[in-house]
């Protein structure tokens, strides 16, 4: 029996969860809330950007006002709570909302997707990037590993953020190190990470293809002091 993903990554009894990066944030989203709310969890969902109006799964709350998402909170159904629709578009909540959230209602996990990447694997943030609420108590920072076989300019976000980073060119292909380079930099996948927040990595996206490369870079990340964990998820649990 495959271990659930929340308990790799180690959440605890109640989590304000903010998910960053690129290469499946969406779906590790999903992924939770359902482990969450199938063991009787009640769980919030929300993003601190925009999402595509097709990711977001029913019910809705319009509201921010704590008051208003409790009386809509219900145990072992996920609530996703948003501010406003257009252009295929939804829009979230700023970062101290969703404290308030978190602060406020009984919900026992809120996760927030708090990163953009335009559906790429590899990023590194801009300036205004990522938009974490300041309560988090977990983020998770994730890479595709089918980063790790292409060259960058087919599926990195902000190529030349990277390459401020790294040295590397849009041709290029990272190695493990070159990944955990951008990844564990306090301007790249640890950009504004709260003091206090468990840091967990997830490498998705992973095949036969990318295995080893995963792994590798998985290991390597799991030295670090700022990490707690680093996991896999494998491309059948991946599909944004």
């Amino acid at each position: 029996m495959t271990t659930p993903l929340s308990e790799r990554l180690g959440l605890q009894p109640r989590e304000l969860v903010a998910i960053v990066g690129a290469g499946g944030k969406t779906t590790i989203m999903g992924i939770l809330a359902e482990e969450l709310s199938s063991v009787g969890a009640s769980v919030i969902l929300t993003t601190t950007t925009k999402m595509g109006a097709d990711q977001v799964t029913e019910p809705v709350c319009w509201s921010s006002d704590p008051h208003a998402v409790e009386e809509m909170l219900v145990r072992g159904v996920p609530l996703s709570v948003l501010s406003g629709e257009a252009g295929g578009k939804v829009t979230g909540l700023q970062p101290d909302a969703v404290d308030r959230l978190f602060d406020a209602t009984a919900a026992d996990y809120v996760i927030v997707e708090a990163d953009g990447a335009r559906s790429m694997s590899i990023k590194a943030p801009a300036a205004h990037e990522p938009v974490i609420p300041r309560l988090s108590t977990t983020v998770i920072v994730v890479m595709g590993a089918d980063a790790l076989v292409c060259p960058l300019g087919t599926v990195a976000h902000r190529v030349d953020r990277i390459s401020a980073l790294t040295g590397l060119s849009g041709e290029d292909v990272p190695t493990p190190d070159a990944a955990a380079q951008i990844l564990l930099h306090p301007n790249g996948g640890l950009k504004d990470i709260p003091e206090g927040a468990r840091v967990e990595m997830a490498i998705s996206k992973v095949t036969s293809e990318n295995e080893t490369s995963a792994r590798a870079l998985a290991s390597i990340l799991g030295k670090s002091p700022r990490v707690d964990r680093s996991v896999l998820v494998w491309s059948f649990s991946v599909t944004r």
